[in-house]
């Protein structure tokens, strides 16, 4: 794919401001740089912003003004462009699989061309309408009594349409060397409690255009009274949101963590065949499960019971027919769009049909495309070269965890141990998944669909009483993210996430510490986060804090969660500090040890000067180039009231005014902007 972020040398484009690096007078970093090519792209910049005011407009302002959002998309920025770049790869893979008529039954080869030529047949899809259903409707239909409620919640989260109760088997939180099953809340169709509660002016408007949309949904499908039946089933999903938990409450790990026997689950839901539940549910042998909100299961019994037997069958009617209207005739992909595309992410139009099945298999077929990908797409050099990233990486953590005057030498102990067991994956797993139990069948988008989803369920509820599998990944190789797993203490880097623009292989160390080594740091730093920091090296819930310590913490917690809440992305909407805190504490601090991390792997030798530009301003260059982005204003409303990630621009800006390092990189003085006074800035790591 033709790169569109372009990275140019700046001689003789643009004046060098005051704050530039002077040359360097030492020969041995003259002739390095002679030698390196910067990676910064200055046809980003707009020079009209001083970087001490606004840096991400500074080093991203033109970039921003000339680039238009896809029609397709709700965002655009360098994760999407990377995305994009990956998407191109394995639609040619799968393509071919597409097109391989000798393919052997159950293979890989012809699971994804299989899967790939059901999804694209639009005529065979325009001629089933909703007949691919049918018999998952009748069911929902037929039922004559409110005792089986609890079956057909454990069915509809089988076929991934989802219920008011969510179950999963994952690690015990106290005990990670062990499968716990877990309960949840769900069931809501928009992306949050407030989009039900809120009395904001636009969100009301959401919730009109959703009723309408469900009457729509309902209407395609057949159903007569689709007005009526979805007045009622907008205030079902009201009365489930009012007992919910607020998403910051759920990011609390010890308040979500209340281990209970099966044997007590009657006395939260005592009208509930709980039974039945985890029977059909298929994890029978369950003696204890962990339920992370009870009080919602106390007052779902309460909403069950007052709610009629008809409500819960239109309800759940419609969740399955939103769920796979993306599969099916083409009125419901489009209603579908009409409400989760445009009104909730404002985007313009729908993907085409051959990415949208790109997208399907990438998900339901993840491993099987990621191997694929790998082989033709991911070099081992590059794997080695992130692996000694990533160990002067954590010899920085090290040295961050040794300078902090708040924390005493115990914790200190504590954390040096708990950094020395963080495990690294890079590139993609030792063991691939194994796929051959899941039928693929030529022609049955629908069928292929629903058999995907109850594989990865089953595989998901198969686990409960195996040894944990430590070498399991959570993300395929062609994923453009990575993650850290407090249970695992993990992490895990993805094939994807180590490609232009997020990794430039053509560029000089500096820009990669910045662009790559912000999740590098970011990463590793979750391990000691506000949530992350309350498991063990083992990956326990257990406090090894002092008391006087975790104190100061939580102080430090509030001071930050106060900064990124006075931030507003769309007039009337704020970041919301509380839900982002733990992704706010890991950009903050994964910047500043990305700085030390480079100051190591110089080994004693000083750092070049590239372009008029140190070493440590094209860190922070790399590290805005890959926060780079831009979203649609009912996107970035979905993502202060859903999401624990800031919008980009205060992934950037949030950090860095906060890093020392900025401040001498740049000169940034009072008056300037970006200047915060020493004691008002929040540095954890």
């Amino acid at each position: 794919m033709k790169r569109t972020l372009c990275s140019i040398a700046i001689a003789g484009l643009f004046m060098v401001p005051a704050w530039a690096a002077e040359p360097a007078a030492d020969t041995a970093v003259a002739s390095v740089a002679a030698t390196q090519r910067a990676g910064v792209d200055v046809a980003a910049f707009d020079t009209a912003v001083r970087p001490q005011d606004d840096f991400f407009r500074y080093t991203q302002g033109k970039w921003l003004h000339d680039v238009e959002i896809p029609a397709d998309r709700s965002s655009w920025g360098a994760f999407n462009i990377a995305s994009d770049k990956v998407e191109q790869q394995i639609r040619t893979l799968i393509e071919q699989a597409a097109h391989d008529k000798g393919a052997k039954a159950g293979s890989e080869a012809q699971k994804m061309g299989d899967f790939y030529n059901s999804y694209i047949d639009q005529k065979q899809r325009d001629a089933l309408g909703i007949k691919p259903l049918k018999g998952q409707l009748d069911a929902i239909a037929a039922l004559r009594d409110k005792k089986d409620l609890a079956k057909l919640f454990a069915r509809m989260s089988s076929t991934g349409a989802g219920a008011p109760i969510s179950l999963s088997v994952g690690q015990d939180a106290k005990n990670s060397t062990s499968y716990l099953t877990e309960i949840r809340q769900g069931g809501l169709g928009m992306p949050d409690r407030d989009y039900y509660l809120s009395q904001d002016a636009r969100l009301a408007d959401t919730r009109a255009k959703y009723q309408a949309h469900i009457e729509k949904m309902l209407a395609l499908a057949g159903h007569q009274d689709a007005a009526g039946e979805a007045a009622r089933i907008l205030a079902l999903e009201t009365e489930i949101a009012r007992v919910q938990w607020s998403r910051v409450e759920n990011r609390d790990p010890v308040k979500t963590y209340n281990k209970t026997p099966v044997a007590q689950l009657k006395k939260l839901m005592p009208g509930f065949d709980w039974n039945g539940y985890l029977k059909a549910s298929g994890v029978a042998k369950a003696t204890e499960v962990d339920v992370n909100q009870p009080s919602y299961l106390a007052n779902l019994d309460a909403v069950i019971d007052r709610t009629p037997l008809t409500d819960w069958k239109s309800y759940f009617e419609f969740r399955l027919v939103s769920s796979y209207a993306p599969y099916l005739s083409q009125p419901f992909v489009d209603e579908s769009f009409a409400f989760r595309g445009a009104v909730l992410s404002g985007t313009k139009v729908n993907r085409a049909l051959e990415q949208l099945a790109i997208a399907e298999i990438n998900r339901d077929l993840g491993f099987v495309v990621g191997k694929a990908y790998v082989t033709a797409h991911f070099p081992a050099e590059r794997k080695q070269e992130v692996e000694a990233m990533v160990a002067n990486f954590k010899l920085a953590f090290h040295e961050r965890i040794d300078t902090l005057d708040w924390m005493s030498t115990e914790t200190k102990q504590a954390a040096h141990a708990k950094l020395d067991k963080i495990k690294v994956k890079i590139g993609y797993p030792d063991k691939w998944r194994d796929y051959s139990k899941l039928v693929v069948k030529p022609g049955d988008l629908v069928g292929n669909v629903a058999r995907s989803r109850e594989f990865a369920r089953q595989e998901n509820v198969e686990k409960l009483g195996k040894p944990v599998d430590r070498n399991e990944w959570h993300m395929t190789p062609q994923t453009v993210n990575a993650y850290y797993s407090p249970s695992m203490n993990e992490v895990v880097f993805p094939a994807a996430r180590l490609q232009y623009p997020l990794y430039d292989t053509d560029a000089e160390p500096a820009i990669n510490y910045g662009a790559v080594g912000i999740s590098i740091g970011h990463e590793m730093s979750h391990a000691f986060d506000d949530q992350g920091s309350q498991y063990d090296g083992d990956g326990n819930l257990r406090n090894w804090w002092t008391a006087e310590d975790r104190e100061k913490f939580a102080a430090r917690g509030k001071l930050l969660a106060a900064q990124y809440s006075g931030y507003s992305p769309v007039a009337g909407y704020h970041v919301n500090g509380e839900l982002t805190l733990g992704e706010n504490i890991a950009d903050n601090a994964g910047a500043i040890i990305a700085s030390r991390a480079y100051q190591i792997s110089l080994k004693g030798k000083p750092a070049p000067v590239i372009d008029g530009f140190t070493a440590e301003q094209r860190i922070f260059m790399g590290l805005a180039q890959a926060r780079r982005g831009k979203a649609r204003d009912a996107a970035l409303i979905a993502q202060v009231k859903s999401d624990p990630h800031s919008p980009s621009e205060y992934r950037v800006n949030g950090a860095l005014v906060n890093h020392p390092g900025f401040y001498e990189a740049f000169g940034v003085k009072q008056g300037d902007k970006m200047y915060l006074p020493p004691e008002q800035r929040v540095i954890f790591w």
